[in-house]
């Protein structure tokens, strides 16, 4: 918990960039070999600044492999670098580096012992050992403002939930639930060392926390000098091949415990107890999985599983509408009349297509007019109507859940971790101007800015224009083979046993929805790796404008990407159509598609259910099954070696890289899937219960490739699920708008709701006469030579529309219940957004972000950790008068219980 009201002061490391500049704190502790010594050759294993017994005293046969600590068995492993000693033309170069950056590290305090590669099990591979010992960090915890435990926490636990005892079966033991005590914490101080529950000083810091301060002194610690510029940081060593790998080691094997006593075998639990599928059932063990991962990692499946838990009750309510559809398909009376032979067999419909396409009879849609209905009825709008509201029950409580969290995870004054706010490495390197704010640091001056924004901003611009050139190429396919499907089946007697059901208008929506998905998976691939060099080249400040450039880009990529095809048959298919005497053509060559006479909704259905199951089946693919091969065959050597020679460092360096965007994936395709049940739900009431079935297989696939399959992320710090929130938000609010124009202008309620109460003649039976009376008629001698059908057995046809007959002074435009009609939709619209977004807004002001119980425990906690504090101070100060220090005085006694009165009565 959040425990502290002080907010430290801290100054963070600042890399010199200059030649002349030293290595800051970096350098702060000193070499433990002489200037002369080198700190890293091939065989060289290093025990700085300790009195361990050296390599050549160690019997390494007695030693197991599987071990995550260094060959004295005492100092932790924190992380390991490898690389391969290739010789070629750069090696000499390479070797340098490696030399300048492992003496760097060494006078940065770290330890390191080199595994020679005849040691390792190919004979290729070298792996550097690195351990933080006590001294760097404390050092660092200080730097990067890390809480530690003060005293445990004696405020009452919560009442018991009396649904406790029902859900007994969901939940996990409370070691697993609960990994450790819950403490007052504060920041840790070098000067207050005797505050903080210090039991064992190799056990103080978790696994966790070591592996972060490593790496940050890893991403700073500099290796030479090229071309002018002082280089630094391990991500560069990477890129340019110097090192292979660099990576915390996992504590074990997840299918077994450590041998080792000293070892918590937190993975083995965690894949015991939270990655494998036959725990779906189960709660998630977040504690352990924040403190095996981080709170970066730990905040993510609290959101997933937060969001699974929440789409059950959208799941349910939708399933409901479905089955509501389902029950009542026999009594739609727009299906009946379209069935009935002696309705919808005799009317004559205008063809699908110019000249080549013949005359059809209505009743040849009958079993697709009957489909229709399971999606497009009464359930539809109060289903529509549910998921606005649904969609700010979700966030809003999902707010009251993150401030549990943050409360239960010290992260309640946390406004952004440091190591987000600071610098990156990368702008300190490009950028080589320096300016005063209030000391020196680098900048990028404003006209580089600029041309590189303009650059990024014309990139993304024509990948945007590249993705609806697609999407106006998929409409173009559809206006071309919409001819030959019509032509086809109308000519094809072995097609006519299913004629009813494949109408050319299903076979062009499904046959057009495969071929988007495929151009939607080329694209993705392309641009995933473009927004990386665009954003690469912007060189933004800090690692939070990093990730929120990369997703702004990446969202907007996929948002156009995903739904544009979407967008195009709710709202456009369909709408520009025209009437056979004026049809309307795209490029002027292919005629505009009608919709089904039953509506466009059941198309946008199966373009829905194909891109979302689609995208949801490859996601999976591509999550769990090619890290599980890739694994496989790196690691088949594995199977034929005891631990005692495939070592610890081995089995970790042949997992996948879970990498610094790895995350940023995860919560991409969550939110993607997001968009299409709440933008689109209206069209397909099961879409939750299909990211429901998805979602539950996701977290455990999630956390079955992270356990199992994925080398150790570096733990970080997140407080919330960041930019995410704001781009949830704004889908919550155009998913009202979206599902509000479904309703009135893809499904056909409104047109039959202003039949029943406006045009119905029959009071016995409202919904009677229906189809006829949305039907025009068109003479046949009005057609266009281009539209003409070859043959011609009857002097009139019906099209779909609501159009003046033949004969009639206003001859085929639009009759006045048209216009009723139009109105009103635009009336729904504008009634039904209204009203969502007054209850939207009403539960939001209701529902406070902050629970009241966790108001209070802060409160209440805050001032217990500066009791503890001003108590310690008043203490120190009281010995140091006593001392007769003279830098102590009364004034400043007394100045210190005022704040301890101050803070009581606060």
């Amino acid at each position: 918990m959040n425990r502290l009201g002080r907010r430290a002061n801290e100054t963070l490391i600042e890399m010199a960039l200059s030649a002349d500049d030293d290595i800051a704190i970096l350098t702060k502790f000193k070499p433990s070999h002489s200037e002369g010594e080198e700190c890293n050759g091939p065989e060289t294993i290093s025990t700085a600044g300790s009195e361990i017994p050296s390599s050549s005293e160690i019997d390494k046969r007695h030693q197991s492999k599987d071990s995550i600590f260094f060959r004295d068995g005492v100092r932790r492993i924190d992380f390991v670098l490898s690389y391969v000693d290739d010789l070629n033309k750069e090696w000499e170069k390479k070797l340098e580096r490696r030399k300048e950056f492992e003496s760097n590290l060494q006078k940065a305090g770290l330890e390191l012992e080199t595994e020679d590669k005849k040691e390792s099990e190919d004979g290729k591979i070298f792996f550097v050992k690195i351990h933080a010992p006590w001294e760097v960090l404390i050092t660092y915890a200080e730097v990067l403002n890390i809480k530690v435990p003060i005293r445990e926490n004696d405020i009452p636990p919560m009442v018991e939930n009396p649904l406790d005892c029902v859900l007994f079966p969901l939940r996990l033991p409370e070691k697993v639930m609960h990994p450790e005590p819950d403490y007052f914490t504060a920041p840790f101080s070098k000067d207050k060392q005797e505050l903080y529950l210090i039991n064992d000083e190799s056990t103080f810091f978790s696994p966790s926390m070591r592996n972060r301060i490593v790496n940050y002194i890893l991403t700073r610690c500099p290796y030479g000098t090229e071309e002018g510029k002082k280089k630094f940081g391990i991500k560069r060593l990477l890129n340019n091949g110097t090192y292979t790998a660099a990576y915390p080691l996992h504590d074990c094997q997840y299918w077994k415990k450590a041998s080792d006593p000293n070892c918590d075998s937190e993975r083995y639990t965690l894949y015991m107890e939270w990655a494998r599928f036959l725990r779906f059932y189960k709660e998630q063990p977040l504690d352990l999985i924040r403190k095996y991962y981080g709170e970066k990692i730990g905040i993510y499946f609290a959101w997933l599983g937060f969001y699974t838990e929440m789409l059950f009750l959208a799941a349910v309510v939708g399933l409901i509408c479905f089955l509501y559809g389902l029950f009542t398909m026999d009594e739609n009376m727009s299906s009946k009349e379209i069935c009935d032979p002696a309705i919808g067999g005799e009317i004559i419909m205008c063809p699908l297509c110019d000249r080549d396409c013949e005359y059809w009879r209505l009743n040849t849609t009958c079993e697709s007019s009957q489909y229709s209905h399971l999606f497009d009825n009464v359930a539809t709008l109060f289903f529509a109507i549910f998921m606005g509201i649904w969609v700010t029950l979700f966030l809003e409580f999902w707010k009251r859940r993150q401030a549990r969290l943050k409360y239960e995870w010290d992260l309640v004054d946390f406004e952004e971790e440091q190591q987000q706010l600071q610098l990156r490495p990368e702008y300190e390197a490009k950028c080589t101007q320096k300016k005063k704010n209030p000391e020196m640091e680098p900048y990028l001056p404003l006209t580089s800015q600029a041309v590189r924004f303009c650059i990024s901003g014309a990139t993304v611009l024509f990948w945007v224009s590249l993705i609806i050139a697609s999407m106006i190429a998929v409409i173009v396919y559809r206006l071309a083979v919409y001819a030959a499907f019509a032509s086809l089946m109308e000519n094809t007697q072995t097609l006519q046993p299913i004629s009813g059901l494949l109408t050319p208008q299903l076979a062009t929506s499904v046959t057009a929805s495969c071929l988007n998905f495929v151009i939607i998976m080329v694209l993705n691939f392309f641009y995933e790796r473009i927004a990386i060099w665009i954003t690469d080249m912007e060189i933004p400040r800090t690692h939070m404008e990093y990730e929120n450039r990369l997703t702004m880009k990446m969202f907007l990529f996929q948002f156009v990407n995903y739904y544009s095809s979407c967008f195009y048959v709710a709202f456009f298919k369909g709408k520009f159509v025209g009437y056979p005497g004026a049809y309307t053509y795209m490029f002027n060559r292919w005629r505009n598609e009608e919709c089904d006479p039953a509506g466009c909704l059941i198309e946008l259905t199966t373009q829905l259910t194909i891109v979302m199951a689609g995208k949801q089946i490859w996601g999976n693919i591509q999550e769990a099954i090619v890290p599980w091969i890739c694994n496989w065959w790196g690691r088949r050597k594995a199977r034929n070696n005891p631990e005692n020679l495939y070592s610890r460092w081995e089995q970790d360096h042949d997992l996948q890289t879970f990498g610094a965007l790895g995350l940023f994936y995860e919560y991409l395709e969550m939110v993607i899937q997001f968009g299409f049940i709440t933008l689109f739900v209206a069209s397909f009431p099961l879409a939750p219960l299909l990211a429901l079935m998805n979602n539950i297989l996701e977290i455990r696939v999630d956390s079955w490739k992270l356990t199992t399959q994925f080398r150790r992320p570096v733990a970080a710090k997140a407080h919330s699920i960041g930019v995410w929130q704001e781009i949830l938000n704004g889908m919550a609010i155009l998913s009202v708008v979206t599902n509000a124009f479904i309703v009135a202008f893809t499904s056909d309620m409104i047109p039959r709701l202003v039949y029943y109460y406006a045009y119905s003649e029959s009071e016995d039976s409202p919904m009677s006469g229906y189809i006829n009376n949305s039907l025009s008629v068109f003479q046949i001698s009005d057609f266009r030579p281009r539209n003409e059908p070859k043959e011609n057995p009857e002097n009139f046809v019906i099209c779909r529309d609501y159009r003046y007959p033949p004969g009639h002074e206003r001859k085929y435009l639009h009759t006045m219940q048209f216009w009723h009609i139009l109105a009103a939709k635009l009336a729904f619209i504008i009634i039904m957004e209204h009203v969502v977004f007054i209850v939207k807004f009403f539960v939001a002001w209701m529902i406070p972000d902050v629970p009241a119980d966790v108001k209070a425990k802060i409160k209440r906690e805050k001032y217990l950790t500066q009791k503890i504090l001003h108590e310690y101070e008043l203490e120190k100060l009281k010995e140091r008068l006593c001392q007769g220090d003279k830098r102590a005085t009364e004034k400043e006694f007394i100045a210190t219980e005022g704040r301890m009165e101050l803070s009581r009565a606060m």
